[in-house]
């Protein structure tokens, strides 16, 4: 824009605050009005020419959600939302949208000020520009975040969730376990349960409205004491679930244990297509969760593959302690422990090993009885999570109650997930 004025992109949606907006704009220096939009879609098309730097768009505008807003900004556009009035809620909800600046339509008559900031790198206090708080400046989250991720070959990420999962509910912890695995998770089936809604799609569905999907009935399910959000129901459905929704479970303040795919690998075909690629689920956990789990096998193939893993994590986690898990070990493999970690050590900044026996009675009737490895009763298996837990968790320490008996509902079973 000519003269370095801020161009602004107006979409009121019939909003009677309309007017004089338009009016504080039209009588400010260094701010211009754009055009004027009829609805979302309309305001995506013109942000996509590249002309505009900000939209002020009505936080009641029927479209306005979460991949609207990564559209915009992609588009190098900042939104301004005008919260409606009557909707003390409306704050959060644009927060979980991604919105940072936001004001109501009580104070539109400095809405040019806010805009000039949301145009520049000027922050609205320094500008004098009224603001609602929407950024997200809170203290850090009570809870803890783990994610548990591991190479190819079916290591046991599961297992390892799965065991995290279950020893913390015996501690009374109640965590969240998500199945964030983008090529086919198995939580669902491991804990027998068979919802015909998949959590993980009702979770994104939520994050999309700016709803929270912790609270949401169709997002999570109550199992084995802890809370369950199930995955994909087939595994070509991965576009439906973006990186936001792994940044809503992490931010929910719950201890959160996170079940992820194999794969770290960028998505060429992402550039062109403006969402993220298939890992974008993956590289979020690892790289927002505060402790990274990366399980592998300890026969040759899996610690060569571990060994690559470990190198190819530093380039996406943040720096997080990293703990790695050997599962299924068996002296009869003829592998020293101690070798294996002077190994391992070398391809990445491990904070501590653990091992987990090849119990495969106790893995097998936890699984066909769909329940997990203290559910299923004492075993080698069971009692390697308490260790583990208690590197990844220090501060549950002691905690340990005894595991209820449990009936399982198994509700919709001759349903369809979708």
């Amino acid at each position: 824009m000519a003269g370095g004025a801020v161009a602004v992109l107006v979409l009121a949606a019939g909003a009677p605050w309309e007017p004089a907006a338009l009016s504080a704009i039209d009588g400010t220096a260094g701010v211009v009005v754009l055009r004027r939009c009829m609805d979302v879609t309309d305001l995506l098309a013109h942000a996509a020419a590249g002309d505009a730097q900000v939209a002020v768009v009505a936080g009641e505008a029927p479209g306005l959600d979460h991949d609207a807003i990564t559209r915009l900004r992609r588009d190098g556009v900042e939104p301004v939302v005008v919260l409606p009035e009557g909707h003390p809620d409306s704050a959060e909800r644009v927060r979980r949208l991604g919105v940072r600046h936001a004001t109501t339509a009580a104070q539109v008559a400095g809405l040019p000020l806010l805009v000039r900031a949301a145009g520049s790198e000027v922050t609205p206090a320094t500008a004098g520009a009224p603001e609602v708080v929407v950024a997200s400046d809170a203290a850090p989250a009570a809870g803890r975040s783990v994610a548990v991720w591991g190479p190819a070959g079916a290591p046991g990420r599961t297992t390892v969730a799965l065991g995290v999962a279950g020893e913390l509910a015996a501690r009374g912890r109640s965590p969240l376990l998500v199945d964030a695995d983008p090529w086919g998770g198995a939580v669902a089936q491991r804990l027998a349960v068979l919802d015909e809604v998949s959590g993980l799609l009702a979770a994104s569905r939520a994050v999309s409205r700016g709803d929270d999907p912790v609270t949401d009935p169709s997002v999570v399910r109550r199992v084995a004491a802890f809370d369950v959000v199930t995955g994909l129901p087939r595994s070509d459905r991965w576009p439906e679930v973006g990186p936001e929704v792994v940044d809503a479970f992490l931010g929910s303040g719950r201890d959160v244990v996170l079940d992820t795919g194999f794969s770290l690998e960028d998505d060429p075909a992402s550039e062109f297509s403006g969402r993220p690629g298939r890992n974008g689920l993956t590289h979020a956990a690892v790289a927002g969760a505060d402790v990274v789990v990366v399980v592998g096998a300890p026969d040759p193939v899996g610690l060569a593959r571990l060994a690559r893993a470990l190198d190819d994590l530093r380039e996406r986690a943040s720096g997080q302690p990293v703990h790695v898990v050997l599962n299924r070990w068996r002296a009869r493999l003829g592998i020293d422990e101690a070798e294996v970690r002077r190994l391992l050590e070398g391809f990445g900044d491990v904070t501590a090993f653990h091992t987990l026996p090849d119990d495969a009675l106790a893995a097998d009737r936890a699984l066909v009885t769909g329940r997990t490895y203290l559910e299923a009763g004492p075993s080698p298996l069971s009692r390697a999570f308490t260790p583990l837990v208690d590197a990844l968790f220090p501060e549950s320490r002691g905690d340990a109650v005894a595991p209820a008996p449990r009936v399982r509902l198994r509700r919709g079973a001759a349903g369809r997930r979708r």
